[in-house]
This record gives C-alpha cells, sequence and structure tokens, in this order.
C-alpha cells in the first residue's frame, strides 16, 4: 500500500479539477470531448490520498506529524 501524500487542500484541489474536468465531459460535444474523462484521474487520487507521481518524485503536500 502506498503511503499518503496528499494534504487537505490538494485533495480538494483536486476534486474541484476532477468534477470540472467531468461537468466538462458531459456538457460538451465537440470532437476532443473525451479529454474529459482525465478528470476521473484526479479524482482517483484525492480518495485514495495517495498520487504515484508525487511518490516517484518525492513530494508530499500532508503535514508533518512530530512525535
Amino acid at each position: 500500500m502506498l503511503k499518503h501524500n496528499i494534504g487537505g487542500v490538494d485533495r480538494w484541489v483536486r476534486v474541484g479539477v476532477g468534477i470540472a474536468a467531468l461537468t466538462y465531459f458531459a456538457m460538451s460535444a465537440g470532437p476532443l470531448h473525451w479529454l474529459g474523462l482525465i478528470g476521473i484521474i484526479p479524482l482517483a487520487t484525492a480518495a485514495m490520498g495517495t498520487c504515484p507521481l508525487y511518490a516517484l518524485l518525492g513530494i508530499s503536500t500532508c503535514p508533518v506529524t512530530r512525535p
């Protein structure tokens, strides 16, 4: 299991971007409307709390917890 590396603000931004992209997919009828399905990715990473790209790059937006 991957460690959580997405903080609260980052998670809400991902939810907003994902919803916006899926709304674009649902509302548009142009030849590139299928690009709105990319919105599934930020929604999935927000739901899991883990971003594989962040893990590869060593980035974490989670708050630091100190003992």
